[in-house]
């Protein structure tokens, strides 16, 4: 089959540092080109990968200090694909809905996968007059806020099975990874730690948008002898922060669409102490591969529960339903059953569409 796969333009592919959906599209990607697939990659000049890349900008935005407008580089990406349609039996998108005016002008064969929060009401207007474009979502519970849109399934990330290390001895101290936005529940991490009276470890990206929230809310918890900040790290360091963990924090405070870190964590063989918000019941097995809380106090109790957690079973766990093969077999089958025009199993009925619409219409007025 001859793919294409479409990257943001933040982050190289696969990212120098933080960035989960540059990753996950180069994970696919790879076990796209090892199956046999032509594929091409569009994605900033920085990135490597096995298939042929073509360059959108020659860098990636994040790391190029004189770009201002990022936006100006998506749409020339989108052109550039649209421009190459001929070449592909399907372009498969990770750049959310801003290549729906042109995949509907020229009637491309394509499909969206959507990496993002979708509970924003700016989004209803688009997803309500583009709602025929084919997406996929990460999560059963990132469909929840646009359940009448085009759903072609769920496809839970994967990461290829070699790439991290299970350490199955139990850790010495909690870890923290992500970024230090306020939804990632950094503060209510350091709760947990300070109460249990365990050490934490925290390696976290601060973005020039959080950066206010960092010197004002965050920095001034830092000044204890449990609590260590790292600061962002890169993959290389990844496995042995994890691996070397008791447990994973993600006290997240927002409906997550996916939070790769969980399934890093678990390939590590390392329980996630996780928030019942957005994705977390989906990824996580209560008492299996981590420990499924409600709040601070439930999670206190968690971390004294982690010295007989079973680390073989949780690694088990990820072997069995978040490696890069499984996710690129499932989308294999939704490519599949587009080209063949098959619809989904998601489709809604005239009726449930106009019901939908109504009531999401009726909330936003």
């Amino acid at each position: 089959m001859r793919i294409a796969q479409v990257a943001p333009l933040y982050e190289s592919v696969p990212p120098k540092m933080y960035g989960g959906t540059e990753r996950v599209v180069s994970w696919l990607t790879e076990e796209l080109v090892r199956l046999g697939h032509e594929v091409t990659l569009f994605a900033s000049g920085d990135s490597l990968t096995t298939a042929q890349l073509v360059p959108a900008c020659p860098q990636s935005l994040r790391m190029n200090t004189s770009s201002i407008d990022h936006l100006a580089h998506h749409v020339n990406l989108v052109e550039s694909v649209c421009a190459e349609k001929q070449n592909f039996d399907l372009i498969h998108f990770h750049i959310d809905y801003l290549h729906f005016p042109c995949s509907r002008r020229e009637q491309l064969s394509q499909v969206s996968t959507l990496h993002g929060r979708l509970d924003i009401p700016d989004l209803v207007p688009v997803y309500r007059r583009f709602s025929d474009m084919p997406v996929i979502s990460i999560s059963d519970a990132q469909r929840t806020p646009l359940p009448w849109i085009n759903w072609q399934g769920t496809v839970h990330h994967g990461l290829p099975a070699d790439m991290f290390r299970p350490y199955l001895e139990p850790g010495k101290y909690l870890a923290f990874l992500g970024r230090t936005s306020p939804e990632k529940g950094l503060e209510q991490a350091i709760e947990i730690a300070k109460r249990a009276n365990m050490p934490l470890r925290i390696a976290a990206k601060v973005d020039r948008a959080d950066a206010d929230y960092y010197e004002s809310k965050i920095k001034p918890l830092l000044n204890h002898p449990l609590i260590e900040f790292l600061g962002e790290i890169g993959f290389a360091e990844k496995n042995e922060f994890l691996g070397n963990a008791a447990a994973l924090l993600f006290p997240i405070d927002w409906p997550e669409p996916f939070g790769i870190v969980m399934i890093e964590a678990m390939a590590c063989g390392v329980p996630v102490i996780a928030f019942s918000r957005g994705s977390v019941p989906e990824i996580i097995e209560d008492g299996v591969s981590g420990f499924i809380v409600k709040d601070v106090d439930d999670a206190v109790r968690a971390v004294q529960q982690l010295e007989n957690f079973d680390r073989y079973t949780c690694r088990s766990r990820f072997d069995e339903l978040f490696t890069a093969q499984r996710m690129t077999q499932d989308y294999l089958d939704i490519y599949d059953r587009i080209l063949k025009g098959e619809p989904s199993s998601l489709a809604l009925t005239d009726g449930d569409l106009s019901w939908m619409k109504l009531v999401s219409h009726s909330s936003t007025t």
